[in-house]
């Protein structure tokens, strides 16, 4: 069935500006996936607390997702309503599933970082400079008032995912709430942890880990509630606080603290997956912080192969 008015359809040619917004969204998903160390998460090191999946499931997964970031953008671009965004999302959520096998790898990447990417094009069509700042205002005069209608809706819904099932029975913020107060955790929590141990000297893998272990003190973590209960979001929330206390990755053996760390999460089936979601995603602001949007992506990411490894970035080539 061909698009209603009400649902629009997306441009199938984007601008080199959405190319470029999505690229950055794939490339901050393997900056993701391939961080170590990351506690019960998968990595290229092992599959965390993980028996389904590994590292090669996320790349067949961001393959798969490879043109839905930079048509979020466009549909940000393009001024459509938050309908065609959920359209696009599901549609996405299906080409990941198809090709991780059923198996979730990125679907809470698929609303958070396609909201941003949605939210940063048309901040684009606004004219407005690219700033964190900016992308929040926009994010929520936007789509704001429906997300946070979505968000009382879910509240009170029979819940169809275990995220919205756990936040409901232990009253946390969920995904769409933080969505609806345009990604507090994200903006005012991992971003600025990422940013002072960037400042401070600390390699990009360092402030990573720095930043992720500071969203997971903090964030409602569903999925380690799904996983552990209300003990094990504790547990994990303790653990980070400890290990930032202790003056985190700038401890002179933060690597085998960090590890430590993980093998206990392992132990215990943990896996904050919520928070890796929120890194990605602040790795994809402070990669589009430091550059312009002026210049053309060099390579369309709408088709082509991938090529990849251990220490590589997704290379998109004709």
């Amino acid at each position: 069935m061909g698009p209603t008015p009400e649902t629009p359809a997306v441009r199938r040619t984007m601008t080199a500006d959405a190319q470029t917004l999505g690229l950055a969204a794939v490339r901050a998903l393997y900056a993701e996936v391939a961080l170590e160390p990351k506690p019960g998460l998968v990595s290229f090191r092992d599959c965390g607390s993980h028996a389904d999946m590994s590292a090669e499931t996320f790349v067949r997964s961001l393959f798969a997702l490879r043109g839905y970031f930079p048509r979020m953008a466009q549909a940000g671009r393009d001024g459509h309503p938050f309908g065609v965004l959920e359209n696009l999302g599901k549609n996405a959520e299906a080409r990941m599933l198809a090709a991780t096998r059923g198996i979730n790898t990125h679907r809470g990447a698929i609303f958070g970082l396609g909201l941003l990417c949605a939210s940063a094009g048309q901040l684009q069509a606004q004219g407005l400079v690219f700033t964190p700042q900016h992308l929040r205002a926009v994010l929520l005069s936007t789509w704001g008032e429906t997300l946070a209608h979505r968000a009382r809706a879910a509240r009170l819904a029979a819940p169809d995912s275990n995220g919205q099932q756990a936040a409901q029975r232990f009253k946390l913020r969920s995904a769409g709430e933080e969505a609806a107060q345009a990604f507090p955790v994200l903006f005012e929590v991992t971003l600025p942890a990422l940013q002072a141990a960037l400042q401070a000297g600390a390699t990009d893998r360092a402030a990573r880990v720095q930043a992720l272990f500071a969203t997971m003190a903090e964030l409602d973590d569903t999925n380690c509630v799904h996983r552990g209960g209300m003990d094990g979001l504790r547990f994990v929330q303790t653990s980070a606080r400890n290990f930032l206390d202790a003056r985190g990755v700038m401890q002179t053996d933060w690597l085998l603290h960090a590890r430590a760390i993980h093998t206990t999460f392992v132990e215990r089936r943990l896996s904050p997956g919520g928070s890796a979601d929120v890194l990605a995603s602040a790795c994809w602001v402070e990669s589009l912080r430091r550059t312009t949007l002026a210049e053309p992506s060099a390579t369309s990411i709408s088709e082509g192969r991938v090529a990849w490894s251990r220490h590589e970035m997704p290379v998109f080539a004709p």
